[in-house]
């Protein structure tokens, strides 16, 4: 928190006023009254549609992260905004891409022969490696030691492919976000992104930077599956038409602010970004295994066409549900105007309850990564079917 003291001289006494840094973000309309409740200093500046903006103590931003967490089972639950302007954009239609998409599935001996090559085993190791961090806070060491490891891990996988790169997207704070990059072969312009992020928080007690988050499933198993992918279109030398993007997101757990701040990028860029999937949380199977699209700030046509890759490819059980407003990075990029996705590892009800604590750890998760499996299975066909 960033404060300034103003001092009154008078004969008999000196006043100390510290005015708080207020910060502007846009949260579920739902979700408002929660902030009053909880006496968090607040002033609304617009609804509509479900959403609010309002400007909040920027030092009560984990506390509001927190009870968007208890109260609404929302990671992150709003997002955060640099300034006024671009959180107005919020409540704007916004249309980026440019072209209609051909949701056609063709790819079959392709993607068969990939989703022979995921490996439960490689995506295990990657959780149990993320885990060991403290944390992985947006503004500790820890969290930017992770996403170096990360980065790292990403550049080993990709050293042998010319068309490829791996990059920091540095932000105010100190956690970067990572950004793999390989090349479309014919249509470079088109991109596709796969993401999900790469902090973790403990919302109990105090401490913040400090406290014990291993965030194995939120989320070390996102992050796991994104890497799983990346391995195997790698080592079966996949060429995408497509450009592709791989996105480890900073700061998601305090308003999206990663991949916010990336998706605002890519729009005032005109970047023609022709699908967007998140992975947040892959591998708790809460729901007895079964896999859930998240239907609220997503886009249906795509949507669906996630759920025919799922009967076709991965052939487990599913359904939809929905997490309200900004409850992951999905909703940075549908915010943008971008087409998102968002499959998630269970139903609201049935989530991982041990998330945004020190129990978040791989044995929570039957000390597997077999749900997780799913997920990669998942983003490999998605991205070879839209590749094409």
């Amino acid at each position: 928190m960033f404060s300034r003291f103003f001092f009154i001289i008078a004969p008999f006494f000196i006043v100390n006023v510290s005015a708080e840094q207020m910060v502007h973000i846009t949260i579920g309309s739902d979700a408002v009254s929660s902030l009053s409740e909880n006496k968090i200093n607040n002033k609304i500046i617009k609804s509509q549609g479900g959403v609010t903006l309002m400007s909040v103590p920027e030092s009560k931003i984990e506390e509001i992260s927190h009870l968007m967490h208890e109260n609404f089972n929302r990671c992150g639950g709003f997002i955060y905004h640099s300034n006024l302007e671009k959180a107005k954009k919020a409540f704007e239609p916004q249309i980026t891409n440019k072209k209609i998409m051909d949701y056609t599935i063709g790819q079959e001996v392709v993607v068969n022969s990939f989703l022979k090559k995921a490996n439960a085993t490689k995506i295990y190791e990657v959780i149990s490696k993320l885990s060991t961090f403290k944390n992985r806070h947006y503004r500790s060491t820890y969290g930017v030691d992770s996403q170096n490891w990360i980065k790292s891990q990403w550049e080993i996988l990709v050293k042998n492919r010319t068309d490829a790169r791996v990059e920091f997207f540095k932000h105010e704070y100190s956690q970067p976000s990572v950004i793999l990059t390989i090349q479309g072969d014919k249509n470079p312009e088109d991109i596709i992104i796969l993401g999900g992020h790469g902090d973790s928080i403990n919302h109990m007690g105090e401490g913040g930077s400090e406290k014990v988050a291993p965030g194995a499933d939120d989320n070390a198993s996102g992050i796991a599956v994104l890497t799983e992918i990346l391995r195997v279109i790698v080592e079966e030398n996949y060429k995408p038409e497509k450009t592709i993007k791989i996105i480890s997101y900073a700061a998601e757990e305090v308003g999206l602010r990663g991949s916010n701040e990336i998706a605002e990028r890519m729009q005032n860029t005109n970047a023609n970004i022709v699908g967007v999937m998140q992975f947040d949380m892959t591998n708790y199977p809460g729901s007895e295994g079964k896999l859930f699209l998240i239907s609220d700030y997503t886009n249906s046509s795509q949507n669906t066409f996630v759920g025919k890759l799922i009967d076709k490819y991965i052939q487990i059980p599913w359904g939809f549900g929905k997490c309200g407003y900004a409850c992951s990075d999905h909703a940075s990029w549908t915010n943008s105007g971008f087409i998102a996705s968002f499959p998630f590892e269970a139903s609201m009800k049935d989530y991982n309850p041990n998330i945004h604590t020190d129990r978040d750890t791989l044995d929570k998760s039957k000390d597997s990564a077999s749900h997780a499996l799913n997920f990669a299975k998942l983003g490999i066909a998605y991205l070879v079917e839209l590749d094409r």
